[in-house]
């Protein structure tokens, strides 16, 4: 697999530098410490109100850096792609971001971002700030493990969380909002092929007429391989599932999320196959389809539901800066 790049040890940094030179003039910064502390945050952000931090490996972009913003994170935390973010980096974000409000952290469920992002939690706790966390686990794929994996649903989390935050509310009513909604998402995934990562020898396990279904966002393998067949019947079956841990009495907010590599024109017709399935009845907002939370060069999608109430609808749609 053929990839741009000048050094493998320069990708993340260097992709941050192209980002942040046009995200904006003035919109966003990063901290002291870069390139070994990878964080952007708010340049605006006066530790007034509660900071909302999350981030983990590279390779999802714009996950997470991409969604900074004023009614989204205060602050994304970069590791290599891939690769979670020192404990240090993750300080040194919560240092830079937290006031008397305090800060939330939304982690994906995964073991290094859990144990690094915990740790850093515990230091900044001993510090004396005001630090709370929120693991989101909404991956359906693999219904039988202790810790489910934290995909695309997560976003969800962070514009609830980051719309509470600008809006003036606590650090422990933005907590508990940001723990009942990833507590109400659910998400699948599905690809024909995995990701290749820049720099390294990649074999591609798939067969030429077959995909994966609820592989992971790191080319982690799925529930099961399956044939390649017409896309509504892929989205079918992976309707029937999510559509199982479905509340039928409730309203809900779809995201269409593209793991990398899917042109927009194959985007549209999943979108229609999405909206014309035995899910459509129960979506009332859908988002997307679009780059979201990417896998690298995945050639697959992800399929994420949040149930509704009127505060979260609120939040899903009020604007960001």
């Amino acid at each position: 697999m053929k990839h741009f790049f000048n050094r493998k040890d320069t990708i993340v940094t260097e992709a941050l530098d192209g980002f942040l030179a046009t995200a904006g003039s003035g919109a966003l910064a990063r901290l002291d410490g870069y390139p070994e502390i990878k964080v952007v945050l708010r340049a605006d952000w006066d530790k007034t109100k509660v900071a909302v931090v999350s981030g983990g490996g590279a390779g999802h972009e714009p996950s997470h850096a991409g969604f900074v913003g004023a009614g989204m994170l205060t602050a994304a935390v970069s590791g290599e792609i891939f690769a979670s973010p020192s404990v240090e980096a993750v300080l040194a974000a919560i240092r830079a971001t937290t006031g008397p409000a305090g800060c939330l952290l939304i982690v994906k469920n995964y073991t290094g971002d859990r144990l690094n992002f915990g740790l850093a939690a515990e230091k900044a706790r001993a510090e004396g700030l005001a630090v709370e966390m929120v693991i989101v686990a909404d991956d359906i794929a693999l219904p039988d493990i202790a810790q489910p994996r934290g995909v695309a649903g997560t976003l969800f989390v962070h514009k609830i969380a980051g719309h509470l935050s600008e809006s003036g509310h606590d650090l422990a009513s933005v907590a508990a909002a940001a723990r009942a909604a990833a507590k109400d998402t659910v998400s699948l995934g599905i690809s024909l092929s995995s990701c290749s990562i820049p720099g390294q020898a990649h074999e591609e396990r798939f067969g030429a007429d077959d995909g994966e279904l609820g592989l992971g966002i790191h080319g982690e393998p799925g529930v099961e391989r399956i044939a390649l067949e017409a896309a509504s019947k892929l989205v079918a079956i992976m309707a029937e599932r999510l559509a199982a841990r479905l509340d039928p009495h409730s309203r809900y907010a779809l995201l269409i999320n593209n793991l990398g590599s899917v042109p927009p024109l194959e985007m549209a017709l999943i979108a229609n196959a999405v909206l014309s399935s035995s899910l459509a009845k129960a979506v009332a907002l859908t988002i997307g389809p679009g780059h979201l939370m990417t896998a690298l060069n995945m050639n697959g999608f992800s399929l994420s539901l949040i149930r509704l109430d009127a505060e979260r609808e609120k939040a899903l749609l009020a604007p960001v800066g």
